[in-house]
């Protein structure tokens, strides 16, 4: 294992410049939720160069890579779609430039999360110099939409395209630190019903901004009161939306409603988060609701899940883990940090939903997710190609 571990730090130091010039044309290609055909067409280009055994696109629109025909799988995952710019006075250059100085490749998605694409193209292309033949079959995947609804694309893989590996790398941001997991998420929208009336004479209605504003002050208190994880950390709730109609502005509201962004920690659930919130406004007219995503994705496929993303995380011993870490002290001679995301991933749907053991090593820092002026060290994107291609030969073994 010695040999074909220097061989693979090696062979990744000498792709350095193709890693990032990859990244740097993913870059290039605006690619928001639902129109990310170009950039899925450049990811499909660089993993046939990079002499993949086959790379095709899925009905959803997914890049899958393949190498290897084994009996035991293994993915490596990371979304192709990105967030907006915001403002673009906050850039100090064009984020789609793509640009590489002074050992960083900049701009939007170089972080979330394009350079892990990027490096596991390389990692595949280490593989075939190294004539990988372990039974072992290994999936690349270029996912999409995970912007607007994370582990969407995982939906699609498993239950449309039967791909069911087990074991799973997502490739988001970690600071080349491994994680094992996150708190989930959901979204929830309470619709309250008034009564209008003349705005002279508010006592003959029923104010659904009043009832909407009594609620938004025990959802602040409900905040307090969740319950926490050593790993995972605190669950929280916000109102991340206030909207209220009447028939004119001299009327009494009629109607009002707030959205929920519901981050849930170990042992929280969607049932008992809407039991939370069906209690305060228990004595209210007033619906609550799990929303629903639906969206047509760029190959015009009309698709959707509940924006319900369960919490996951896999213990500390799990053999997936394990072997990580001891790929990672291989390759790099030095113990790894193991932790935890911040934000979303798909792991709300590989692990959460399917229980398939998955962890995350990403290039880059996710502070920089969404923010302006994202950009990424080279030298994580060569790390990560490197820690890939080892990952593989100690999952294999």
């Amino acid at each position: 294992m010695e040999d074909i571990l220097l061989n693979i730090n090696t062979l990744a130091e000498s792709y350095k410049d193709f890693t990032a010039a990859n990244l740097s044309k993913l870059v290039k290609i605006k690619s928001f939720s639902t129109h990310e055909q170009s950039v899925a067409e450049e990811l499909k280009r660089q993993m046939l160069e990079a002499g993949f055994d086959e790379v095709r696109v899925d009905g959803l629109g997914n890049v899958i890579g393949r190498i290897g025909t084994g009996k035991k799988i293994l993915a490596f995952d990371g979304h192709i779609d990105t967030v907006d710019v915001g403002n673009l006075v906050n850039w100090d250059s064009d984020p789609f430039s793509g640009e590489i100085r002074d050992g960083f490749v900049y701009g939007r998605g170089t972080v979330d999360q394009k350079g892990g694409p990027a490096a596991f193209v390389t990692a595949g292309r280490i593989l075939k110099d190294l004539a990988f033949d372990r039974d072992l079959t290994i999936y690349f995947t270029g996912t999409v939409i995970e912007e607007d609804c994370d582990g969407l694309c995982w939906k699609y893989l498993v239950e449309e395209e039967k791909i069911i590996p087990d074991f799973v790398v997502i490739t988001e941001p970690t600071n080349l630190n491994i994680y094992r997991g996150q708190r989930g998420r959901m979204e929830i929208s309470v619709t309250f019903k008034g009564i209008s009336s003349h705005g002279s004479a508010p006592e003959r209605g029923k104010n659904a901004i009043y009832m909407a504003s009594r609620a938004c002050l025990e959802v602040e208190k409900l905040n307090e009161r969740l319950k926490s994880d050593n790993f995972l950390g605190k669950g929280s709730v916000t109102i991340s939306e206030f909207v209220s109609g009447s028939p004119s502005l001299c009327a009494v509201a009629d109607y009002a409603r707030i959205h929920l962004d519901r981050r849930l920690t170990w042992g929280e659930t969607k049932e008992s988060a809407v039991a939370e919130i069906m209690q305060i406004v228990n004595d209210m007219d007033a619906e609550v609701k799990v929303l629903q995503y639906e969206e047509t994705a760029y190959t015009g496929l009309h698709y959707g899940m509940e924006k319900y993303y369960p919490t996951w995380k896999i213990e500390e011993d799990h053999p997936l883990v394990i072997r990580a870490q001891e790929a990672f002290a291989g390759i790099f001679g030095k113990e790894p940090l193991t932790d935890k995301w911040t934000f979303s991933t798909n792991g709300v749907t590989i692990n959460g939903y399917y229980k398939i053991p998955c962890i995350g090593f990403g290039p880059g820092n996710e502070v920089l997710a969404h923010a302006p002026n994202e950009k990424v060290p080279v030298s994580d994107l060569v790390a990560a190609s490197a820690f890939y291609a080892a990952l593989a030969y100690y999952l294999s073994e």
